[in-house]
């Protein structure tokens, strides 16, 4: 009897502490064996070069990315409705080197999360919201620029809140946030456990084919697949109109000689103007071109009418706007293709590990490309002066102001 009542008490005791627990607390899943926490197997002198590494990738995307935002913000001329999504391409990759990275390297070198379940939780939605808010502000950028090269007037003219970039901006965070975040918040409360254990940090549904299948689908193929579709329709459309320039040239002239040699030397020397991003500032620049072929065309003095200036000045539009559209497409190419050559091996080795349940992925390797998604946010900023005489002009302003200045004093 003395025994069978110490036994009982033993049960209540137990009994006792099982609901004791809080009920925030998700149990392990049943069946489900997560991986158990690695240690580190590489040698100490391995591991502070790729501290150092580590470091060194979240410094450069954080200076790189402060200067796109500090440069949009000191320099007016890069206040333009396009350049709003760079700013915010800008924001989000900035975060990514100031909260993800930082919180990711200890765990990258140790094979263990050592800040809690719930900075956990925070590290994931912020990583997920800001790659994939990344990646579909190089859509909405390229959407940006395929509307001003393909349907130039209603591009400018357009009105409404649609054409507001503030708009556009505030739903990229918030489509960014519906596609993996709740899953990530949610998951294992609908599911009734949890298949993280101690010490690791990854999403729920961080083996679940099915999910990771239909996310990469809306983050990485469909973006790829419409930027690539921009990027394809900007260059046939360029072709066509410099195959229209090159026909028009070659015909014998119509009207009056001087236009049709005032076209021709405007289209030399608009050849090396420099990029004009701003539609505003494109109005402009045709006047002051036509003074130039005023001077060089020698039957200009005889021959000065109406019709002449229509042509001349509808000629240098042309002429400019072509020049412009061309370093929209190369510059646009380039983001582009970096943008898939980082993506694109995480974004396959994370389905492919998720169907067969992480054992046909070596972790080096994903680890590798988790690291190179990363890269892009810090290859970003070096683009942007790269492709855009704008972005190189507002960098030397703050960078190098003299020689910013010497140049200026130099261009008048």
């Amino acid at each position: 009897m003395q025994v069978s009542s110490q036994t009982q008490l033993t049960w209540l005791h137990n009994m006792h502490n099982s609901t004791a627990e809080t009920p925030h607390t998700i149990r392990p899943c049943n069946g489900i064996l997560s991986p158990q926490p690695e240690t580190s197997e590489f040698s100490m002198g391995v591991l502070v070069l790729l501290a150092l590494l580590m470091v060194l990738l979240a410094l450069v995307t954080i200076l790189g990315n402060v200067l796109v935002i500090f440069a949009f913000i000191m320099d007016r001329n890069l206040r333009h409705r396009s350049n709003y999504f760079f700013l915010n391409l800008a924001i989000s990759d900035f975060a990514v080197g100031a909260f993800c990275i930082p919180l990711y390297i200890p765990y990258a070198l140790t094979g263990t999360w050592h800040l809690g379940r719930g900075m956990c939780k925070l590290w994931l939605v912020m990583d997920y919201l800001l790659c994939t808010a990344s990646v579909f502000n190089i859509v909405l950028i390229s959407y940006d620029r395929f509307l001003s090269v393909t349907k130039a007037v209603s591009y400018r003219v357009q009105r409404g809140i649609m054409s507001n970039p503030v708009v556009k901006m505030v739903a990229i965070w918030v489509f960014a946030f519906l596609l993996y975040c709740p899953a990530i918040l949610l998951w294992e409360h609908v599911a009734g456990c949890s298949t993280v254990q101690e010490g690791q940090c990854h999403a729920e549904f961080f083996d679940n084919w099915y999910f990771l299948l239909c996310a990469s689908t809306l983050e990485f193929f469909v973006p790829l697949l419409s930027v690539t579709y921009f990027n394809v329709h900007i260059f046939i459309n360029i072709q066509r109109r410099q195959r229209r320039g090159s026909i028009q040239d070659s015909e014998p002239p119509r009207s009056s000689s001087s236009s049709w040699r005032s076209c021709f030397v405007l289209r030399q020397g608009t050849s090396s103007s420099s990029e004009a991003e701003d539609s505003v500032s494109s109005s402009i620049r045709p006047k002051k071109e036509s003074l130039v072929a005023e001077s060089l065309s020698p039957s200009r003095a005889n021959s000065v009418t109406p019709e002449n200036d229509l042509s001349i000045s509808f000629c240098a539009r042309t002429r400019s706007k072509l020049h412009q559209d061309k370093k929209i497409a190369k510059s646009l190419a380039i983001i582009v293709c970096a943008f898939a050559i980082c993506w694109a091996p995480y974004t396959l080795l994370m389905i492919i590990r998720g169907a067969c349940q992480g054992t046909c992925v070596h972790n080096s390797l994903y680890d590798v490309t988790f690291w190179l998604l990363w890269l892009n946010s810090s290859l970003n900023p070096f683009l942007y002066p790269l492709c855009h005489d704008k972005f190189r002009m507002a960098f030397m302003k703050i960078l190098c102001p003299k020689k910013f200045a010497t140049l200026r004093s130099g261009s008048f």
